[in-house]
């Protein structure tokens, strides 16, 4: 009984050679190697989808802006002059740039295959001028003579 004590003070196993421990790390290297395999192409799968589904929610973010600005710009030019209204509006980060000329109204935005533009025809002419970067405005639509004008604050 002496003998089975101090070896197992002196940490020897007889079960577990250093060829077996090897064997174990080795296992489990494979193991772990194979759970990383079977998990990147998820990882993949994941982020192509947030990216698309971040696109759309853009999208259609912006598609509602336009349908609201260009609405709003009708109302406010058969009401007439001096009339106006006033909106609070968010603008994303994937806004490039927006263009109001005669009686379109154009923003582009960035998406991964390149620029994409949302159109909006209105059935008043319409001017004036429209942020592009990120954050909160306050846009206000008024009627002048013979167009509505847009302004932000």
């Amino acid at each position: 009984m002496g003998e089975d004590s101090r070896q197992a003070r002196q940490g020897y196993t007889p079960h577990c050679s250093k060829r077996s421990k090897a064997q174990i790390a080795m296992e489990y290297l494979m193991v772990m190697g194979f759970v990383l395999a079977a998990l990147s192409p998820l990882v993949v799968v994941y982020y192509l989808y947030t990216q698309s589904s971040t696109e759309e929610l853009v999208a259609s973010q912006l598609g509602k802006i336009s349908r609201e600005v260009v609405d709003s710009a009708e109302k406010v030019y058969y009401l007439g002059k001096p009339s106006q209204v006033s909106m609070r509006v968010y603008i994303p980060d994937d806004l490039e740039k927006a263009e109001i000329s005669g009686r379109q109204f154009v923003l582009t935005m960035k998406t991964t295959d390149g620029p994409a533009e949302i159109v909006e025809t209105s059935a008043v002419n319409i001017s004036g001028s429209f942020p592009v970067t990120e954050g909160v405005y306050t846009l206000t639509i008024r009627a002048v003579d013979g167009y509505s004008n847009f302004s932000y604050r």
